[in-house]
């Protein structure tokens, strides 16, 4: 809050800047103001960080997050949900009774006809829930019975920037919160030496320049920006400007974050701007991320059979294998909300030879993780979601062979998975019609997968809010149900 009781002048703005000036005019050693105040404060700033679990409502049945985001729009019908009607409808035009009229994107509107596309891969049943997955992901087939699968979620969002970002802020308009931040914002640290929300991004092999993402994406919107997601990566150097200058020591660094620290304090006391607090903070996290940071993408220290279980791109930094490996070291270490995004599902042309390299990209690091995280008693307590942001059309884009086709952006029904962190292990929800074009039972918005993701952080998404610009705010807006139905 504002001081309007000042009435020294070590707290006239003109002062603090003259003090401010003075202190880069000393260099590198500072001033040494409030040495002992910065001392406390680094004493203290991991118990304030451990102890912020202030908006939880209930019992949490997770304690985190690993949201595995498949950008650009994965085929339901080549992975999860087969229709083998359609094999005998082969280019052959979608009835009009499927599509009902329904929007299309500029990319097939303008075709003379809409031919029919089956998939050309084989499914079969698996485990003892007797999930359906296709031949594309074997690794994935051998822990069905840990996985929830949602079989018909829907969105409003055709294209992928609204899609995405209605994903991952509830509102396909840019600028809101995104999902992590609301779980650092509602949930608090685990981890004084880690952010409270980590984001990661790889590129596939099937189709490597995909859809571009935005650090909006994992960004905090309207929240204080000490929660939103710190983006690891790829490479030996995962957060920039981390690593000290040459000649610059860790104790040297030490005594200018504290100098700095008390400047930053004398200041907020004089306008009473919550994000001078927030940089007092980052930078504190910034200093303890480089004692951290090392350790964390080392992974010399994992048992080879934890290695294999990643498949073989796992040592190759910034691949899909590597962040889902940090993505497990992130949990362990009690990082609330890790969201990783790989690119290139977005296959609107050569679609059976692009999903196999995607496939071979996600397929073994995805069941590695749960694996992992089974094996060390960790999958109780984390809440695994494995998704995109829509699905794709039953019939062609583009030229239709009987080897070859493409498929177009389709929001009316699409398939995710979720494990572990309260939900039904071996479970399918959800119906689509013979064409996997419409959703004929339990359909599950956004708004309702936000609602339950919450619901199993322990917070109410009715009751998580913040108020901006004279309105409550939340991330799942005036909408929203939890899907009790994929609770265990």
């Amino acid at each position: 809050m504002y001081n309007s009781q000042r009435s020294t002048s070590s707290q006239d703005p003109a002062v603090q800047e003259l003090t401010r000036r003075h202190f880069f005019g000393r260099g590198a050693w500072g001033l040494g103001l409030a040495a002992l105040g910065g001392l406390l404060d680094r004493d203290s700033y991991a118990a304030d960080r451990l102890g912020e679990s202030h908006l939880t409502h209930f019992a949490p049945r997770a304690k985190r997050v690993i949201y595995l985001f498949q950008s650009g729009g994965p085929s339901q019908m080549d992975l999860f949900d087969p229709k083998p009607q359609m094999e005998s409808l082969f280019d052959q035009d979608l009835p009009d009774s499927v599509r009902m009229g329904q929007r299309i994107t500029t990319m097939t509107s303008g075709q003379s006809r809409f031919p029919v596309a089956p998939s050309i891969f084989r499914f079969q049943r698996h485990g003892e829930s007797g999930a359906t997955v296709s031949e594309l992901l074997p690794h994935t087939a051998r822990v069905a019975d840990d996985l929830c699968f949602v079989k018909s979620m829907v969105t409003t969002a055709i294209n992928h920037d609204p899609a995405i970002t209605f994903f991952q802020t509830g509102s396909q308009i840019a600028g809101r919160p995104s999902m992590g931040a609301w779980a650092s914002y509602g949930l608090g640290s685990e981890n004084a030496n880690l952010p409270d929300f980590i984001a990661m991004t790889s590129r596939g092999t099937g189709l490597p320049f995909g859809q571009p993402l935005y650090d909006r994406l994992w960004g905090s919107g309207f929240l204080p920006t000490t929660h939103q997601g710190v983006k690891l990566r790829g490479g030996h150097d995962p957060v920039l400007y981390l690593s000290d200058p040459p000649g610059v020591s860790r104790e040297l660094k030490r005594h200018m974050l504290d100098d700095l620290a008390a400047l930053n304090r004398k200041r907020l006391g004089v306008v009473g701007d919550p994000e001078i607090a927030t940089r007092i903070s980052q930078y504190e996290m910034a200093f303890r991320m480089q004692a951290s940071i090392p350790e964390l993408v080392d992974f010399s220290n994992e048992p080879q059979s934890v290695i294999d279980l990643y498949g073989p791109e796992v040592h190759r930094p910034g691949s899909y294998a590597a962040n889902c490996l940090l993505a497990r070291r992130l949990s362990q270490r009690g990082v609330r909300f890790v969201q990783l995004f790989h690119m290139g599902w977005d296959q609107h042309q050569a679609l059976p030879r692009e999903i196999r390299g995607q496939s071979w990209d996600t397929d073994q690091p995805s069941a590695g993780l749960i694996t992992d995280l089974k094996q060390r008693g960790l999958l109780d307590e984390t809440l695994v979601i494995w998704g995109g942001e829509f699905g794709r059309t039953a019939y062609c884009q583009g030229d239709l062979t009987a080897t070859n086709y493409g498929r177009d952006h389709h929001p009316r029904c699409f398939t995710i998975w979720m494990a572990g962190g309260g939900v039904k292990p071996g479970f399918s929800w959800g119906e689509t019609d013979d064409f996997s074009y419409n959703v004929v039972a339990n359909p599950v918005q956004v708004h309702d997968l936000h609602a339950t993701m919450l619901n199993l952080l322990g917070m109410d998404h009715l009751r998580l809010t913040y108020r901006f610009q004279g309105r409550d705010h939340r991330l799942t807006d005036v909408h929203g149900r939890v899907v009790s139905e994929l609770l265990a």
